[in-house]
């Protein structure tokens, strides 16, 4: 059907009245962060998140369509300079209609095609530091405590493809890590390759401690169903059962201690709990200072089995915990010292990302650039303000944390929301680390699942893409550092590029 004159009138007024909307939404939405930028300046690419965000208050499918149409651009890929593509279709309407083009907004940066790319890749360099030369995609690994003493190992991984290492100040010690770094900064030498040092802050640690079965007696295991209680406690579970009444403890499958025994001050009655990466799911059914009973409400068709520290998560609950705990703050003396950039575990608010800078300061590391590593449904509602309060003052980046976030908020809303922090990180210019279980049976068995090698291929919209450890991580590294090289051709973001085909 061919859109008529007086179609493309109400097409172009419909644009302007949203244009208006979009620059006194950001106006408004960025006075609250005033203090958080250098001279009370904002960056373009804090203006571009704002326009973003409050154009993004609007359902715009039916303006898309419309759009689209007519042959002109749906602004459906325009993340990183919205109001340009914006204005750019304005006067395309009104040039059609013989209109004067109205006057653009005044004294709000305008970021184009080219310098929303430029902006987007000059942040990515100074986090991750150049890309290689076949692919835009970095390759982050985790490395494994033999990594310490193995150069080998090391060396080998920089020549499959690693670019950044990282290091889980969860594990190992000082010396360790030490050794770690001397063995990546040695490899860098031999082989002339550029690789970062990436150490991740281990933040609240909350896992599931010692098992005792009903009994009392201690084990490795435990075994539940759905039609059981279970006891998590701060004590050690043979003591925290002695403690219980009897009436507490009928049908009670057995006992977890819980490594963070400030949790149950915040912990309320009907409350999910999530242990071992969603494996095991329940609802608290009483809770006390020290103790709650869960209903197991999910396990997998024949029960599931408890481990010790196995991840525990409660997504429902508002933990008012502090991200950084005593051993961070030793740490960070270390990293401020010896790592290219920091991941901050368990960051929920932008006072989160204040006490970060804060102890930064005062190791006189402010430069150090930041990975906010976005784990909890708190972090992911309060996403706009994080990126607002750190994209001012350093460096920053974002890891998707897809494993906790799937228990967090379920997998269907993690597959959705996944998509949204990417794009509201390319309307900031910030980079993204794809992570979580990338390439996992290849790292780990040596054969990768078909629907891991197009989660590969997905992770080229990202700017960086972790691997955890495994036996043979080597080939994990190399077939991703395939897989990104050839998916460079077809993709950049969200856009696919046509390159041409050989049929």
């Amino acid at each position: 059907m061919t859109t008529q004159p007086h179609d493309l009138e109400a097409l172009l007024n419909q644009l302007i009245t949203l244009r208006a909307d979009m620059v006194e939404g950001a106006k408004n939405r960025l006075a609250n962060y005033t203090a958080y930028f250098p001279g009370d300046e904002f960056t373009p690419s804090a203006w571009n998140l704002a326009l973003y965000l409050t154009l993004r208050r609007h359902d715009l499918r039916e303006l898309q369509s419309q759009l689209a149409s007519c042959g002109l651009s749906s602004i459906g890929h325009s993340e990183g300079h919205i109001l340009d593509t914006l204005n750019k279709v304005i006067s395309l309407l009104s040039l059609t209609l013989a209109r004067p083009a109205p006057d653009t907004p005044e004294q709000i940066p305008v970021i184009d095609y080219y310098r929303g790319g430029a902006l987007l890749q000059k942040h990515t360099d100074a986090v991750f530091g150049p890309a290689p030369e076949l692919r835009d995609v970095r390759i982050m690994v985790t490395l494994p405590t033999e990594a310490a003493d193995d150069f080998g190992f090391i060396k080998q991984l920089l020549l499959d493809g690693m670019d950044c290492a990282r290091i889980n100040c969860a594990h190992d010690d000082k010396v360790r890590w030490q050794k770690m770094i001397a063995n990546v900064r040695e490899a860098q030498d031999a082989t002339g390759k550029q690789c970062k040092i990436y150490m991740d802050l281990a933040g609240p640690k909350i896992r599931t401690g010692a098992l005792a079965k009903k009994t009392g007696k201690t084990t490795d295991l435990l075994k539940v169903s759905t039609s059981d209680r279970l006891l998590l406690s701060a004590q050690q579970p043979d003591r925290a059962l002695e403690s219980l009444e009897s009436q507490t403890t009928s049908n009670l499958a057995g006992a977890i201690q819980c490594t963070c025994p400030e949790i149950f001050a915040f912990l309320a009655v009907g409350d999910a709990v999530w242990i071992d990466d969603g494996k095991t799911g329940g609802s608290v059914e009483w809770v006390s200072a020290e103790n709650a009973i869960l209903q197991i409400t999910q396990t997998g068709p024949n029960g599931s089995k408890i481990r010790s520290d196995k991840g525990v998560n409660f997504p429902d609950t508002q933990l008012n915990l502090s991200p950084l705990t005593e051993k961070d703050l030793d740490d960070l003396d270390f990293i401020a010292d010896h790592a290219d950039l920091v991941g901050y575990s368990f960051v929920q608010s932008l006072e989160d990302m204040n006490r970060l800078n804060d102890e930064l300061n005062a190791r006189n590391a402010s430069d150090l650039p930041v990975i906010a590593k976005i784990e909890t449904r708190r972090a992911v509602k309060r996403f706009p303000e994080i990126l607002f309060g750190a994209m001012g003052r350093q460096p920053i980046g974002v890891m998707i944390a897809r494993g906790d976030l799937a228990v967090e908020l379920g997998g269907e809303r993690m597959a959705e929301i996944q998509e949204e922090l990417l794009w509201l990180c390319e309307a900031a210019h910030v980079p993204v680390i794809w992570a979580t279980q990338v390439l996992e049976s290849l790292a780990k068995k040596g054969l990768a699942s078909r629907p891991e090698l197009t989660d590969a291929a997905m992770a080229e919209r990202a700017e960086c893409v972790m691997l955890n450890k495994g036996r043979f991580i080597h080939a994990a590294v190399q077939t991703l550092s395939d897989i990104l090289s050839r998916m460079a051709a077809h993709q950049h973001k969200k856009r696919s590029q046509m390159r041409a085909l050989h049929w």
